[in-house]
This record gives structure tokens, C-alpha cells and sequence, in this order.
């Protein structure tokens, strides 16, 4: 129960902040203007929205800090935490109003994850399909920790296309966490209490993020989604495959982005534009709230199953959500060809 009010509490607290970041964000022009290109939303729209859910997710972990202290992680840990998450929101500020080069973003993002990695977070071991643990040796802990949160930290920003997909996706990460370390097997109340609070800051955000957008993530708020679920997958015991089943079509979608642009000989992370699955559908007709339902759905599905699975079931379900996004691409550009045609 205790549980629970935190979590009312984080997002109303993650709603009113938010509010207050859209009224500051539309008196000094922060805002992000429809180019009708990619950008097709009527008005401008404020940015700065990582700022909201930053501070409300910072203020419950603080108010339950009893609850994330009596597990097996320090107070370094969660300092490094927190000191990576509120460099993304200082370096996603700056871009919301400057708009940095990508190399710029990208050096607040490495010095995030960082900060992590010094606060001694690090996947330490990987189950194989068969259930066997593979151990990573002593320099290999920091860096394949640092490149997978910098993937889900990139995944989350090329996602955040559409209004509410990427704090819906967040959002739903969060409570199959949570759920996964409630459980008698997994039993983990510190994370679980900072999943919740996450998935909470997510949903208060969301009440102003749902099409049509009152307020966008911003660069801070689609760095800082990516960034708290890449960490909290590793603190609940690296359970990465929880994380690719939840982020498992918005991963495929980068993959695929990223082959199709070198082989149409364009550099794959400069390159803007509207063929990932989310602006697909869209422009197949499906709409902004569908799209959004859409993802979440996929996500919650296949995040369950996890509760379910075992290491092999988890690997099979991979293999279902890579089909799943081959189907998906294959009908939208059936879709694209048919619409050529009339």
C-alpha cells in the first residue's frame, strides 16, 4: 500500500511539475515548430519535458530512500544514477534551446553513462538461451554496460516521433519491472519501488504528452526514458532479455533504420527521416493514438511473458517479436504500394 500512494503521489507530483515546465517553456520559446516534413503537429509545441519526470522520479527515490537503501545496492550506486540522469537532462536542456551538434549530445550522453558505470552499476554476467551464465571478465563489465545503455538510451530517442509513444513505452517498461521483482523468485523491493516511481513520473508526464501533445520530451526526456530503463535492467539483476522483449520492436526499428541507410549509402546517424515503423504507420493511416496503443500493447505483451518464461521461452519470444517486425514492415510497404497505385 505504501507502495502505491508513493506512486499516486509521483504522478501527480510528475503532472504539476510538468505543467509548470510547459508554462516556462512556452514564455521563453522553447519550443519545438512543425516543419510539416517530419514534423507535421499544427503549433508550436513546448520542450523541456524530461525536466518533469527527472525531478519527480529524484523526488520519490529520495522520499523512499529507506525502501532502495535495504537491498544489496549502496548509496555510490544510486548517486551514479542520479548524477547520470540529471547530466542528461543538463545536456538535453542545452540542446532544446541551442541544439547542439550530435557530437555534443553524444558526449553529455557517454558522460552519463559514465557517471553509472564509476558508481560501480555493470552487468556482470549474461544467461545463454539454455539457461547456462555467461561471466563478463573485469574490462569487459564497464564497456558492454555503457554500450547497452547508450543503445536503449539512442533506441528511446529515434522512437520519440510520435506524441506519448516514447513515456507509453517507458511507462509500460517500468511496471513489468516492477512486477518481475515483486515476484516471490526475483523479490526485489528496492527496485521495485524505483521501477514503480519511474513508471509513475512516466504516466504524470503522459497526462500532457497523450495526442495531441501539450508538452514534448524533449532531447533530456527522450535521452533520460532510454537511460533509466537500460539501468534499472541491469540493477534487477542484468535482465536484459526483460528489456529487449519490452523495447523489442523500437530496438528492431533502429537495426533495420540503421542497414537500410548504409545501404542506401547515407551515414546512419545523421540521416533524418520518415521511414521508421512509427511514421510508417502513421502514414498509412493509422493515427498517432493507435500507433501509441499499438506499441504499448506489444511491449506489455511481451514484457509479461517474462513473469512466465525461462531463459529459452525468453529467447523464443525474441525470435516471435523479430517476426512480428518483419511482418509489420512487410504489410506497410504493402500499404506504401497500394496507396502509390490509386
Amino acid at each position: 500500500m505504501f507502495y502505491y500512494i508513493f506512486a499516486l503521489g509521483t504522478i501527480l507530483l510528475s503532472f504539476l511539475v510538468t505543467r509548470l515546465v510547459q508554462e516556462f517553456a512556452l514564455h521563453n520559446k522553447i519550443v519545438d515548430l512543425p516543419d510539416q516534413a517530419r514534423k507535421k503537429h499544427e503549433h508550436p509545441v513546448p520542450l523541456l519535458g524530461g525536466i518533469g519526470i527527472f525531478i519527480s522520479l529524484a523526488v520519490a527515490l529520495y522520499g523512499g530512500r529507506v525502501i532502495i537503501l535495504s537491498g544489496n545496492l549502496e548509496p555510490r550506486h544510486w548517486y551514479g544514477v542520479l548524477i547520470g540522469a540529471f547530466i542528461i537532462v543538463i545536456g538535453g536542456i542545452i540542446d532544446d534551446i541551442k541544439k547542439l551538434k550530435p557530437i555534443q549530445q553524444f558526449c553529455f550522453a557517454v558522460a552519463a553513462v559514465i557517471a553509472v558505470v564509476i558508481g560501480g552499476v555493470g552487468i556482470a554476467k549474461v544467461t545463454d538461451p539454455y539457461g547456462g551464465l555467461f561471466y563478463l571478465s573485469s574490462w569487459m563489465i564497464p564497456v558492454f554496460s555503457m554500450l547497452w545503455i547508450l543503445g536503449m538510451m539512442y533506441t528511446t530517442k529515434l522512437l520519440d516521433g510520435v506524441d506519448g509513444l516514447v513515456s507509453s513505452v517507458g511507462a509500460v517498461g517500468g511496471i513489468v519491472i516492477f512486477l518481475f521483482t515483486s515476484t516471490t523468485r526475483w523479490l526485489q523491493p528496492d527496485i521495485a519501488f524505483a521501477a514503480l516511481m519511474f513508471s509513475s513520473a512516466c504516466l504524470g508526464f503522459l497526462l500532457l504528452n497523450w495526442p495531441p501533445a501539450k508538452i514534448f520530451l524533449g532531447e533530456s526526456g527522450s535521452l533520460l526514458v532510454g537511460f533509466v530503463l537500460g539501468v534499472l535492467s541491469i540493477i534487477s539483476g542484468g535482465k536484459i532479455a526483460i528489456a529487449l522483449l519490452i523495447m523489442g520492436i523500437p530496438i528492431l526499428d533502429v537495426a533495420w533504420t540503421i542497414v537500410r541507410r548504409i545501404f542506401a549509402k547515407q551515414n546512419p546517424f545523421k540521416t533524418a527521416d520518415r521511414k521508421h515503423l512509427h511514421f510508417r504507420l502513421l502514414d498509412a493511416g493509422l493515427g498517432q493514438r493507435t500507433t501509441v496503443i499499438l506499441y504499448a500493447s506489444v511491449s506489455l505483451l511481451f514484457g509479461l511473458s517474462t513473469l512466465f518464461l525461462q531463459s529459452r521461452g525468453k529467447f523464443l519470444s525474441l525470435i516471435v517479436l523479430g517476426s512480428l517486425m518483419a511482418l509489420l514492415i512487410i504489410v506497410v510497404n504493402w500499404l506504401d504500394r497500394r496507396a502509390k497505385l490509386r
